[in-house]
């Protein structure tokens, strides 16, 4: 039995702000339970939900250096859904009520978990085999672990993986407070190691000091080896090249399936979409005000609206978008002049737009399943998970080829007859608007090849189950 122990920032249920926490919470529960003990270990945040907490166990607490501070560390455990998780206590640096807040704070708080959760092992009656860390929130502890922990025989073998989820988000801050939070000495602090760009790089030194990185699909782990998607990285990346591998990420199968989703209108499957679906469709054709009208090409949108996810190219041509044929449904929450626009718009064609400028899972799950296609034109997109929801709905993905976009989704081919949906290769407004007046003709006046570009769609198999198999393989050679 191999021993593997998650360590991330977040997690479903418990705390989620991205896709990262989707990651956390599903790929433990598909990893083979006869070969693999997988357990997770995660901050234990004011703003978990109290129904949790209360069914947490107390273990232990200890006494830590961090520098020249000394903290309390707690440690409490929780089994759910068969797995089980430790949480790192300590209400100076977990409070609040989101679980990241300014990057100077978060800098010593994720300082303080890395080293935590490395000091908690002894005490848990636990040794993995392999250290999976997440993000730049972790990505100190594969630092620590070769500093001075790796002096203790119990550390010598543990090895680490880094999993970047999206390296746009690195972990930056000036070496002079980093030093003097961290207790690194200066040996850490050069350019082949924590240090960028004059300041020092969480992210980086997890990619530096880890045994392997891995990234969310193999179309990103090639493009950031290059400056555009790189992040100032891109050297680094390739002088790692031969410990990187690019391992696409699942979705929970059981969370979303249209057959059983308790949050949609109608449940529906393969076999019975092309009667059922549409019940879904008008159902939320009722609920948000728009025309009571099946002809009408609705296009979904779940995301952060920000310039990342392509919104600059939507503002460029939205009064295209928004012909008379097509009803257009937002979700989600972001920059100012993106959550303005969708509410002019729908302000503007209150019966062909609604703008749900909020988060809501329920109704997440409600566009997935009554939207005729689902708009992805993301300038870069690690891996994407919305895509793979929209493939089990039956809803068509209309996206930019970069990222796990292009390794998910296969365009169109109205010739060969293949494909699972739309996409178009540059990051360019008229473009993208070509390709949703493509799928609306398809729509509109091929309905048969539309309803198989669903049928391929949702007979994709998506689920964690392969990537964990992958997974399985790469903490076997480590």
């Amino acid at each position: 039995m191999k021993n593997i122990l998650f360590v991330a920032s977040e997690c479903v249920p418990f705390i989620k702000t991205g896709g990262l926490a989707d990651v956390v919470g599903s790929l433990p529960k598909y990893v083979n339970k006869e070969e693999f003990d997988v357990r997770v270990m995660l901050p234990q945040y004011i703003a978990l939900p109290e129904s949790y907490k209360a069914q947490m166990k107390y273990l232990t607490h200890f006494y830590m250096d961090l520098a020249w501070r000394n903290q309390y560390v707690g440690v409490f455990q929780l089994d759910f859904d068969g797995i089980t998780f430790y949480f790192i206590d300590n209400e100076y640096y977990f409070a609040g009520s989101t679980p990241y807040g300014n990057i100077y704070e978060d800098i010593e708080k994720f300082a303080f978990f890395s080293k935590a959760a490395l000091s908690a092992l002894p005490l848990l009656k636990f040794k993995p085999d392999v250290i999976h860390c997440h993000d730049w929130q972790t990505g100190l502890l594969p630092v620590y672990l070769k500093d001075k922990f790796h002096e203790g025989d119990f550390y010598k073998e543990i090895n680490t993986v880094f999993t970047i989820h999206n390296l746009k988000f690195q972990g930056i801050w000036d070496m002079k407070t980093v030093k003097d939070i961290t207790g690194l000495s200066e040996y850490y602090f050069t350019p082949d190691k924590l240090e960028a760009y004059g300041n020092a790089n969480y992210l980086k030194g997890g990619i530096v000091y880890s045994d392997f990185v891995t990234t969310v699909s193999d179309t990103y782990a090639n493009e950031i080896k290059t400056p555009f998607y790189g992040e100032g990285l891109d050297g680094l990346i390739n002088a790692r090249s031969n410990s990187l591998e690019g391992i696409v990420n699942g979705i929970d199968y059981e969370e979303y399936n249209p057959e059983t989703d308790s949050l949609i209108f109608h449940n529906y499957n393969l076999l019975n979409f092309r009667k059922e679906k549409i019940k879904n469709k008008r159902a939320l054709q009722q609920e948000l005000g728009l025309e009571n009208n099946d002809k009408a090409f609705m296009i979904g949108i779940v995301s952060r609206l920000t310039d990342q996810k392509g919104f600059d190219l939507i503002d460029y041509c939205i009064e295209d978008i928004c012909a008379e044929d097509v009803q257009l449904v937002i979700l989600g929450t972001g920059e100012e002049k993106y959550e303005n626009l969708f509410r002019h718009y729908q302000w503007k064609y209150p019966d062909r737009v609604s703008a749900n400028i909020f988060y809501s899972n329920e109704r997440a799950h409600k566009i997935y399943a009554s939207c005729d296609a689902f708009l992805m034109p993301s300038l870069f997109e690690p891996c994407g998970l919305s895509q793979l929801m929209s493939l089990r709905y039956g809803t068509v993905p209309i996206v930019r080829e970069t990222g796990g976009l292009k390794d998910t989704v296969e365009p169109y081919n109205e010739y060969d007859r293949t494909g699972t949906g739309f996409s178009f290769r540059n990051y360019n407004a008229h473009e993208m608007l070509s390709i949703i007046n493509y799928a609306k003709k398809t729509f509109s006046t091929k309905k048969r090849e539309w309803n198989k570009i669903i049928d391929r769609g949702m007979a994709k198999d998506f689920s964690w189950k392969n990537s964990a198999i992958k997974y399985e393989s790469l903490y076997n050679r480590l």
